[in-house]
């Protein structure tokens, strides 16, 4: 892009807070040379609903916008233009909203957050969401977020000041009911439980208990929107509620929650909102969610209050006509929801950009086609958060710019990321890679964390080497780490895309170590044990060495200290067994020893999988065969 001359004290006020803080980070494309374009931005009425109008005369590029985020969406499309054009642009979406999840072990730093936000705005997103279970400070109650990195009132306020400079609204996702497992594990919070991740409806104290924190939560924010969550409520009403209430149906349980809490929200002037799968999963035989067959029954719709927002997630699907049938489901219930896709970052190294991409396109269609007005995009960090969260920013930029047009234009796609991002969209998406390796079928349509598997699975057990039969995946993995860390030095954003090449380097080696070595013992090929136990073994230490100083690194420049002391558990029980194999083998080929039981014992595979795809597995199905964790 062509140097701008930004004349902040000329801009519209509303604008120059967040325009200084983008100009920070952009030194070499704002200046005040006589060579530098003029850049102007004006507000325009017409645009009201969000809009823009870019236009170029040679010297000055103007920029009309309607929303103060318009107004950022046009400067990332400007700095990801090689020569400056005319554009203009309309906005779907009311809402078009980022949420991250700060709650499953990673607590993204204030400065991560102020970061995200600066790309969010220059993508065009205009809300973002913290989802945080018990990570929040709330008064008079110390043990939420004990020793997790709770944010303090005065930090959730600071993000709010800096979204709001960007044209963001921020708001906060909480949970009123379940996935409060975090807290509830304290003897302190016995008293509000119904289950051990379900809280105690129907009961006064916990109602207390929830407008602390439904007060703490909001406080800091402009926005008057509350998400409550209340999702995957498992076992409503089979605890302690059964034992104090006696049997009593679930939707009324929900339903009479929901009216408790929205009472609460009322007093505070808040507009609530929550997931809606609970209602379906209630009203289907299978407990699913998205079950065509399920019922639910006319009284129960009925009581659903109308001024309280019904959130549609859906992360899997790949076909527009499904997503419509749901929406019109959801409708049904009384009000348009709030549709909620997924970047798939959760229990994986590093965002799942082929499956993400085939599952937003078609719901983002089904929206736009359907008339829906708001819509968030959710991150999630199930099973430690091992995921460098910014690997999420393909799958931000693309559902961005749905945002803004009917059709995506690959190309525009590829420059817009350049320039909110200031790295090459490609080399992002390719880094999905570790996982959706050459030898899949059809990666769009698979779900596996391969690298993870392969890289946490026991080195003596094995356990999911019999689903890689007739895959030979290390010279894959070597290409993509020697591109990664070509990648990793083309720009300052781009150094993280060394995380998932020594993710690669490792893996290239530990995907058929094992398998290799067994062959040889069972075999009694004692020089190939030899060579391997000289070559592989201690490149495979090596190379896990760096990974783990590479994902310290990351995770500190990205989250809060605290959770950090559960990936590295994973680390010191990996780098643990791998000296242990390394020391009995020696054994075993010097004649110390006469076997290697876990060598000789048969594998079964555990997962069936169709030909062609490989399984989602998580850190404790793969690190033992024992329940005992």
């Amino acid at each position: 892009m062509h140097p701008l001359n930004l004349k902040l004290d000329v801009c519209p006020q509303e604008l120059r807070h967040g325009l200084t803080e983008i100009a920070a980070e952009w030194p070499r494309q704002f200046t005040t040379s006589k060579k530098a374009l003029a850049l102007e931005f004006e507000h325009c009425e017409t645009f009201r609903r969000g809009g823009i109008s870019v236009t170029f005369n040679g010297t000055k590029i103007k920029v009309r916008y309607g929303r103060r985020i318009d107004a950022f969406r046009a400067l990332g499309r400007l700095l990801g233009q090689e020569n400056p054009q005319d554009f203009a642009e309309t906005a779907k979406f009311d809402l078009l909203g980022i949420q991250f999840d700060v709650s499953r072990n990673g607590v993204l730093t204030v400065e991560s957050v102020r970061t995200l936000l600066r790309r969010s705005a220059l993508m065009g997103i205009n809300a973002a969401v913290l989802y945080a279970e018990d990570t929040y400070e709330v008064p008079g109650e110390p043990f939420f977020g004990y020793l997790r990195g709770r944010y303090t009132c005065d930090e959730m306020k600071g993000l709010d000041d800096y979204a709001d400079a960007l044209g963001i609204e921020m708001f906060p996702n909480i949970q009123a009911l379940a996935h409060l497992s975090q807290i509830l594990q304290w003897p302190a919070y016995a008293k509000y439980q119904d289950t051990d991740q379900v809280l105690l409806a129907d009961d006064e104290k916990t109602y207390a208990l929830l407008e602390k924190m439904i007060t703490a939560a909001s406080a800091p924010f402009r926005s008057k929107r509350i998400h409550l969550g209340m999702d995957e409520a498992h076992g409503i009403g089979s605890g302690r509620y059964k034992a104090i209430h006696g049997e009593t149906r679930p939707f009324d349980i929900l339903n009479q929650h929901l009216s408790r809490v929205r009472e609460i929200c009322k007093r505070q002037g808040l507009r609530p909102m929550i997931w809606s799968d609970m209602y379906f999963r209630l009203g289907s035989e299978k407990n699913e969610y998205l079950d065509p067959s399920t019922k639910i029954p006319p009284e129960v719709v009925a009581k659903i209050p109308k001024d309280v927002q019904l959130v549609y997630w859906d992360y899997y699907h790949h076909d527009v006509e499904f997503y419509l049938e749901w929406i019109e489901r959801h409708r049904a219930l009384g009000s348009d929801p709030v549709v909620a896709p997924g970047i798939w970052t959760w229990g994986r190294f590093w965002a799942a950009m082929p499956f993400t991409l085939s599952t937003v396109d078609p719901c983002m269609r089904a929206c736009k086609q359907s008339g829906i007005r708001e819509t968030f995009i959710t991150t999630w960090g199930d099973d430690g958060m091992e995921c460098d969260l910014f690997s999420a920013l393909p799958g931000m930029q693309f559902f961005a710019e749905h945002g803004y047009s009917d059709n995506i234009d690959q190309n525009l796609l590829r420059a817009n990321f350049r320039g909110s991002c200031n790295a090459d969209y490609d080399d992002w998406c390719k880094a999905s890679e570790i996982d959706s390796v050459p030898s899949l079928k059809d990666p769009s349509h698979s779900l596996t964390n391969a690298s993870k598997w392969i890289l946490w699975q026991d080195i003596f057990l094995g356990l999911m080497d019999p689903q890689l039969d007739g895959y030979a995946l290390r010279k894959d993995y070597e290409k993509l780490a020697d591109f990664l860390t070509a990648a990793s030095k083309k720009s300052p954003l781009s150094r993280r895309l060394l995380f998932p090449a020594r993710i690669a380097r490792s893996v290239a080696i530990k995907s058929e170590l094992r398998r290799n070595i067994v062959a040889a013992y069972v075999a009694g090929d004692k020089k190939m044990l030899v060579k391997l136990l000289e070559a592989d073994v201690p490149d495979l230490r090596r190379s896990v060495d760096e990974l783990w100083k590479t994902h310290r690194e990351m995770w500190l420049a990205t989250y809060k200290p605290f959770g950090l002391e559960v990936i590295e558990r994973r680390y010191g029980a990996l780098r643990t067994r791998m000296e242990s194999f390394e020391a009995r083998l020696k054994a075993y080929v010097e004649g110390k020893i006469q076997s290697i039981p876990e060598f000789e014992t048969k594998l079964e595979k555990i997962i069936e999988t169709a030909p062609g795809y490989l399984p989602n597995v998580d850190y404790a199905r793969v690190s033992t065969a024992s329940t005992i964790k």
